[in-house]
């Protein structure tokens, strides 16, 4: 695994003169149930989603079959039937894919994640678990009424995206690895009197399928959850990654798709992705010239498919390469 542990994935080159064209978006409609592949409708259900069935009617067809969650620490990453966990290589295309496609960048895979150091600060977004018993403390927040209030266990060493003098999203998160709630943080800054400040923070039970209230935000443009959408380095090491991966694009639409629940941009022209739009790599892509770290990824983004999650440089997806002592 040593290409995989000393820096950057090598995907770019690769695949810089076949993405334009190779990869396809999947748009869910809301209905009730599982998620489904029926006729020319893909139904995906939220129980505590607030938004309506489609109108358009459709056979009951048969649920897609779903695999253990992924796990950390003990702890489920959400149900093995939540979104994030379910297998997107069977739905149909969105109407919208190839406008969508021609706006997301240049064909180029960014990786952001790795060993070693990028501009002084650490490469990817790393997350630590903490036990039941990690002191909270409180942190006060610029978009409070889009923020759980918390307390937050930030434990003294929590690993900061960027590094502790990074001036860049500065995310922080923390899974509690008793209660398996999932505690993110954006911009976190800490005080001298042992209180944080930061622009958002959002709590998420892992055993529930519940998301963010309508039009709110969480450490993450698009109201999501950061961490089930990383790559790992513990998963490609066991050669499977069971889950959607977190991505960025440089443009993306006013608006947001079931289980997004928050928009940051002001386009409205359609041909610009809106948040928590679903996108994957195509089946016929061949991906035995790549190294069998790589293809661990590949084969994710062509089974998993990725989620659109928040607004920055094109195709850059997300990880932590190496978990160290302690975290």
């Amino acid at each position: 695994m040593s290409r995989f542990s000393k820096g950057f994935l090598p995907l770019a080159g690769g695949l810089m003169m076949s993405l334009g064209i190779m990869w396809l978006a999947s748009q869910p409609q809301i209905a009730t149930g599982s998620v489904y592949a029926g006729g020319d409708l893909a139904q995906v259900a939220t129980p505590t989603s607030t938004l309506q069935p489609t109108s358009q009617t459709t056979p009951m067809p048969t649920p897609l079959p779903t695999m253990p969650p992924p796990q950390i620490a003990g702890c489920d990453i959400f149900p093995g039937d939540n979104i994030w966990n379910m297998r997107v290589d069977t739905l149909p295309l969105d109407p919208n894919s190839a406008a969508y496609v021609a706006t997301i960048g240049d064909g180029n895979l960014h990786p952001d994640f790795g060993a070693g150091l990028w501009d002084g600060g650490p490469i990817g977004i790393p997350y630590i678990t903490v036990a039941g018993n990690q002191s909270k403390v409180a942190v006060a927040f610029d978009y409070a009424t889009e923020s759980d209030p918390g307390p937050y266990p930030v434990p003294t060493n929590a690993p900061i995206e960027g590094g502790a003098d990074g001036d860049g999203d500065r995310h922080i998160i923390m899974l509690d690895q008793d209660t398996c709630l999932l505690y993110e943080l954006f911009y976190a800054y800490p005080q001298a009197d042992g209180s944080w400040t930061a622009g958002s923070g959002a709590i998420f039970d892992l055993g529930s399928h519940t998301l963010r209230p309508d039009t709110w935000t969480s450490a993450d443009a698009a109201g999501l959850p950061i961490l089930p959408g990383l790559v790992r380095y513990d998963e490609v090491a066991s050669g499977t990654i069971r889950h959607a991966i977190r991505f960025t694009a440089p443009q993306t639409r006013r608006d947001y798709v079931w289980p997004a629940r928050h928009y940051a941009s002001s386009l409205t022209e359609e041909r610009f992705p809106p948040m928590g739009q679903r996108f994957r790599l195509r089946a016929d892509f061949d991906t035995g010239e790549f190294s069998p770290t790589v293809q661990v990824i590949l084969r994710a983004m062509q089974t998993y498919g990725l989620i659109l999650a928040d607004k920055w440089l094109g195709l850059v997806y997300f990880g932590r390469a190496r978990r160290t002592v302690g975290q």
